[in-house]
């Protein structure tokens, strides 16, 4: 969502390399640029003027730390205000009472019922919540209909609401449903409206008074640009918002209603879509993505994403076969599907320091999950023989596995030398004392993992 407000102010930042210090004069045209790369991303007038403000004020006559030049130190600047802009920090969904009723609200279309079952997903997998889902959409057949295909799917309980059943008598009937079947979080999907009407919020009041839920969250379509900052302000003046997930972040809004909503309204974001998985939403870090729009990167992040949903003992197993020259083409194959987990290279890259304009460069070189799809193919068709044992694979062999992949055997020659040289460069690191100073994969300290090959 933010690549092109990225590519815009870090090509503002470099400017200002090789300047002997900050002043008035060189920071002007970046300021400029900045300015203008926020206001075409679609952020908030006020918001803009506020955000270089603030740069400027604290840009002008600060000292060079030695060592650092002012495109370093401006770029600091520039990610503090961002961080600002985006929030400070965290907010913590609040789930301590029990049962917690969480009410997710907003208009149609904006994804509330696939975000329900995100974040139910996401209370039980990192909280260790019971949650239930409680569709309360009787005006749309088919929203009901989902959260319910949604809950048997990925086994959570919901309440069998009907299109006959008025929205008040679902919500009294919900909670003694909930106190019976001791659940922890409830989560109330509400209707929607193409727009904000008085009917609408007179409902969503309505329901308020009766279930009093501990979050109120709006969600909010990241697409809709400075619109979904209106939106949110309607919904807050009438419910009292305690936060927003914004949706459709993996898409192609110019990210204006992230950098706007938060100052302009007050609301914390806590939640981001950023896929169409039931997996797909990320806990709201302002400091991170910030990073990741300056191209600082956030280790973090794909840190977290890699507990989640690598095997630990599996990549633990194929580290030590490495580290011992017992690394065959098996494992190598075993580890491009953890590596596939992750999203892919490409997908990885982007929260690497300085690796989200690497991403890009490689966009026009082969495709590098293009090329993962391509070793698969060969090494899928290799007999098990010659994936334990790769120094069997003679001209005939080569031909035939190149044959069968739909390859040349070019590639099956190619695949084969990188693969020795993974495994002589694990083997020296190993020599080297290495292996045990990286810790173990994925399980040792918070930014301590181990990447695919």
């Amino acid at each position: 969502m933010f690549e092109s407000l990225s590519d815009k102010i870090l090509n503002s930042v470099k400017k200002l390399k090789g300047q002997a210090a900050i002043s008035e004069s060189n920071i002007e045209e970046s300021i400029k640029e900045i300015r203008m790369s926020l206001l075409e991303a679609d952020v908030n007038y006020k918001v803009v003027k506020n955000f270089i403000d603030r740069i400027k004020t604290k840009a002008i006559g600060i000292e060079v730390i030695k060592n650092i030049n002012p495109g370093q130190m401006f770029t600091k600047i520039v990610h503090e205000e961002l961080v600002q802009t985006l929030g400070g920090e965290k907010v913590d969904v609040n789930v301590r009472e029990n049962p917690s009723v969480i009410m997710m609200v907003g208009l149609q279309g904006a994804g509330k019922t696939t975000s329900t079952a995100k974040l139910g997903l996401y209370l039980r997998q990192k909280l260790g919540k019971k949650v239930g889902f409680v569709p309360a959409d009787v005006y749309r057949p088919a929203a009901i209909e989902q959260l319910q295909t949604l809950a048997k799917q990925n086994n959570f309980s919901c309440f069998e609401s009907t299109i006959q059943m008025k929205p008040e008598v679902i919500l009294n009937q919900a909670l003694s449903w909930a106190k019976k079947d001791m659940i922890d979080v409830l989560i109330l999907d509400t209707a929607g409206r193409l727009q904000v009407d008085d009917a609408l919020m007179s409902e969503l009041e309505d329901l308020k008074k009766i279930i009093a839920p501990t979050e109120i969250l709006l969600v909010a379509d990241a697409m809709l640009g400075q619109q979904a900052v209106s939106v949110a302000e309607t919904f807050h003046q009438r419910l009292g918002l305690t936060g927003l997930i914004l949706t459709k972040v993996d898409g192609d809004a110019r990210g204006g209603a992230a950098l706007s909503i938060r100052e302009m309204t007050g609301i914390p974001i806590k939640f981001m879509g950023v896929g169409e998985k039931v997996s797909a939403l990320e806990v709201f870090h302002p400091d991170r993505l910030a990073g990741r729009i300056l191209d600082m990167g956030d280790v973090l992040t794909l840190v977290e994403r890699a507990q989640e949903v690598m095997d630990h003992d599996e990549v633990e197993k194929s580290t030590k076969k490495m580290l011992s020259n017992q690394f065959t083409l098996t494992d190598f194959l075993a580890q491009i599907e953890q590596l596939k987990k992750l999203g892919g290279i490409e997908s990885m890259l982007k929260f690497l320091p300085g690796m989200g304009e690497m991403s890009k460069k490689m966009k026009n070189m082969a495709p590098p999950d293009a090329e993962i799809k391509k070793i698969e193919a060969i090494i899928n068709s290799m007999t098990r023989q010659e994936r334990e044992d790769h120094r069997v694979l003679n001209g005939s062999r080569r031909q035939r596995i190149a044959s069968g992949s739909g390859t040349k055997v070019q590639d099956v020659n190619k695949l084969v030398k990188q693969f020795e040289d993974a495994k002589k460069m694990m083997l020296s690191f190993g020599k080297m004392g290495m292996g045990k100073s990286m810790g173990n994969p994925i399980k040792g300290g918070k930014n301590s993992m181990k990447f695919p090959f």
